[in-house]
């Protein structure tokens, strides 16, 4: 059985009301959440500059595939031991710990864990080092031979990052408990710094460039760790040579984490298993894949991840407490905001998607028809671009609760349920004779339908937990967001077919110009139209644009 709130304590004649704790967690995730998504989006403007020197560099190239799928096992290990779901087990116990006032037990936590992650992860990365050829024959079985060498070389070189992140992935959660973000959110800046070094600066230096790519992921693994340590020290943190297997908390974080790891395992699992399919589609299909799923992550880690990651802390805290009614309300202001800025970000992906693969990426080797490609994924992916904003907060509810098997098991059922629809999406494109368009299409359709579906189930099971979710006000939200997004996609679609086609000219001519200008006169024709469709609808209240004026003309 799913794992229960706890038993709450004693009234506290000191503790706020209800609606002013409300208000006050609402701003605190509010201001968090407003850091964090600047933060990430300056991340994601690196993230970016990162993947069109390697699109320069590279393009769809079968080098630059091997790169991918080379990273198949590294994130599988970083994804178990290092990831989200060690944060996801780790940052409510130690929460706890530092609500009881226990900062010595929460430093022995963290030492603990980070000690048992390091061994585990030492060890699991000696073991896919030691059978890199025979992983990437198993990950890449249709490609020729010379590439599964490449790929097995290029997995060794990253794997010395993956034990560099068993390390520094602990950090995040450690920081975000004191709500500390804006060190964990630089430290992804210089994680992509140190790749766009590798495309840049390294890989001209070595027989085949690729492996300079491979080792700049090193370099910025080491930036990712080193760049946390002084918040860490100036927040007391200090190693200490101990397991900890016989500390209660150390224990529970363990007991807390398998599900987790098996949850998000089976998210890596569908990677691998859409590795197989894109690599036996033909060259390009794996790259395109890739490059789409990037820059969909953009606004995802914007929106979703910058709300979950402020929103966590908060909802854990409220669980260890016990007020059920502040954190069944917390978590709806939460997927209310996200489903109001979701939407139109979905919106602009799908019906710019070409527009915007031209301004990111085509350059160098990456030319008009990888971009055509690429874009083909992006739109499939934008669909379920909700989806996966949602499940940042949904699926953190259960882990504030201490609760990682009910995610589990819905993850597995996903996991089934991406594969099967990929496979039959391929398998009918192969069929049809539809051609490489089709199978990226299908393949980055079916992750939109079954995260679609992941968070549906999800929302549904803990609406179950809290008594309520107050799905009428969420329902409504949606409904009126949706609507607002048809009208944005008409509009845009109604402009972009008006532009003509040579519309960049003098110093904006080229791809890159003429994307720039389609982006910028069609989204904003598109996005005035969601703004003013979301004030009619109700979804936006007037004070509130009128209060964001009014400080901007202060400002």
């Amino acid at each position: 059985m799913p794992a229960e709130l706890p038993t709450p304590a004693p009234p506290d004649s000191t503790a706020p009301p209800p609606d002013d704790t409300r208000r006050t967690a609402g701003r605190r995730i509010a201001r968090a959440s407003a850091l964090i998504g600047f933060l990430f989006l300056a991340a994601k403007v690196v993230g970016l500059l990162r993947e069109r020197a390697i699109s320069h560099a590279f393009g769809l190239s079968a080098e630059y595939e091997a790169y991918v799928a080379a990273f198949r096992v590294p994130d599988l290990l970083f994804t178990l031991f290092a990831g989200g779901a060690l944060v996801s087990a780790f940052l409510p116990v130690f929460s706890q710990a530092l609500t009881e006032e226990d900062r010595d037990g929460a430093w022995r936590l963290a030492s603990g864990v980070t000690n048992v992650v390091a061994v585990a992860t030492a060890v699991a990365a000696a073991g896919a080092f030691t059978l890199a050829v025979p992983l990437t024959h198993w990950i890449t079985p249709d490609v020729p031979p010379a590439q599964q060498l490449l790929t097995a070389h290029l997995m060794r070189i990253i794997l010395a990052s993956t034990l560099v992140f068993a390390v520094s992935g602990l950090q995040f959660g450690i920081l975000n408990a004191f709500q500390h973000f804006l060190t964990p959110a630089l430290a992804t800046v210089a994680y992509n710094v140190g790749i766009i070094a590798g495309a840049v600066w390294l890989a001209p230096h070595f027989a085949v460039p690729i492996e300079g790519l491979a080792w700049g992921v090193v370099v910025g693994a080491f930036g990712h760790l080193v760049i946390k340590v002084p918040a860490l020290v100036q927040r007391g943190f200090r190693w200490q040579p101990t397991f900890g297997l016989h500390d209660p908390r150390v224990r529970r974080v363990l007991s807390l984490l398998w599900p987790r790891m098996l949850a998000l395992g089976a998210v890596q699992a569908v990677f691998i298993a859409n590795t197989r399919l894109a690599s036996g589609a033909g060259v390009g299909a794996l790259a395109s894949l890739n490059y789409a799923w990037v820059i969909s992550q953009m606004p995802q880690s914007i929106l979703g991840t910058a709300v979950g990651t402020a929103a966590f802390p908060t909802l854990a805290e409220l669980a260890a407490r016990g007020r059920r009614a502040d954190l069944r309300r917390t978590a709806a202001d939460a997927l209310a905001a996200m489903t109001v800025l979701s939407v139109p970000a979905a919106v602009g992906l799908a019906t710019l998607a070409g527009p915007a693969v031209q301004v990111l990426l085509q350059t160098g080797r990456f030319d008009a028809d990888a971009a055509a490609l690429t874009a083909a994924a992006l739109r499939m992916f934008a669909l379920g671009l909700v989806g996966h904003v949602t499940l940042e907060v949904a699926a953190r509810l259960f882990y504030a609760q201490q609760d990682t098997r009910t995610p589990l098991y819905i993850a597995v059922g996903t996991m089934v349920a991406n594969i099967a629809l990929a496979v039959l999406f391929t398998a009918l494109a192969a069929a049809r004779g539809w051609g490489l368009t089709a199978t990226v299409g299908g393949i980055a359709l079916a992750n939109s339908i079954a995260v679609s579906g992941e968070v549906a189930v999800a929302l549904w099971l803990v609406r179950r937990r809290l008594d309520g979710i107050e799905g009428r006000r969420l329902g409504s939200v949606l409904g009126r967001t949706i609507a607002a997004g048809i009208g944005m996609a008409v509009v845009i679609l109604a402009v972009a077919r008006a532009l003509p086609a040579g519309l960049a000219f003098g110093p904006l001519d080229g791809p890159l110009g003429d994307g720039l200008l389609r982006l910028a006169i069609a989204g904003t024709a598109g996005g005035a139209v969601y703004v003013a469709l979301a004030l009619a609808f109700g979804v936006v209240p007037r004070s509130a644009v009128a209060g964001v004026l009014r400080r901007g003309i202060r400002r």
